[in-house]
């Protein structure tokens, strides 16, 4: 299933990182795309080289496996996990898309602390407090189970801590600045990755 998870990523990049940023730049005329913060070793730059780590290992792994260079584990490597990945791969890009779309003007990649940007609650927000990066989880998941080797996991476990520490050390440290009690009301009754999971005390 390479080649399927190779169209899957293809299809991904293209809608979620060129379509939205030209969507963004045609509203606003910037691209919103921010960059990695912090100082180089803070746990906000890690954060963002381990999420770009992470991108090239599920590349990767579909390319190295078509390559030969990579072998699929055989326990995993079945119709039904393949099946399982394609559901997870369409789900994963159709819901990033819509949340990325909720954002409206202030959809951003990376935080630029001189901003200030309007606080979205409604709609996939109202379920989750970052729903782009719980369906990008599982849209990756889905082309992990199509190609189930060992850089594919590394690629979720990569992206998993680059998220926590983008999420945790940066983004929500700057909405409590920016949005303060507001912010705070809306963690306290919203999950951080999944509903009910990850609230902030009030």
């Amino acid at each position: 299933m390479p080649r399927l998870a190779i169209t899957a990523l293809i299809i991904f990049f293209t809608l979620g990182f060129g379509l939205r940023s030209l969507i963004h730049w045609r509203r606003t005329g910037t691209s919103g795309f921010k960059g990695i913060s912090g100082a180089a070793g803070s746990a906000e730059w890690v954060g963002g080289v381990l999420f770009v780590v992470a991108l090239v290992c599920i590349v990767a792994a579909p390319l190295g496996q078509l390559r030969g260079w990579l072998s699929p584990w055989p326990g995993l490597d079945g119709p039904i996990v393949h099946a399982a990945g394609m559901v997870l791969c369409a789900v994963g890009i159709a819901s990033t898309l819509w949340a990325q779309l909720a954002m409206g003007n202030s959809w951003r990649v990376g935080v630029d602390a001189s901003e200030r940007t309007a606080l979205v609650a409604s709609g996939p927000f109202g379920l989750v407090r970052n729903p782009i990066y719980t369906s990008m989880l599982l849209g990756m998941a889905g082309v992990a189970l199509l190609v189930p080797n060992w850089m594919a996991a590394v690629a979720m476990a990569t992206l998993l801590t680059a998220l926590e520490l983008q999420v945790r050390r940066v983004e929500e440290p700057h909405l409590l600045r920016v949005h303060a009690a507001s912010y705070r009301a809306y963690a306290a009754r919203t999950g951080r990755f999944l509903p009910g999971i990850g609230r902030i005390a009030a």
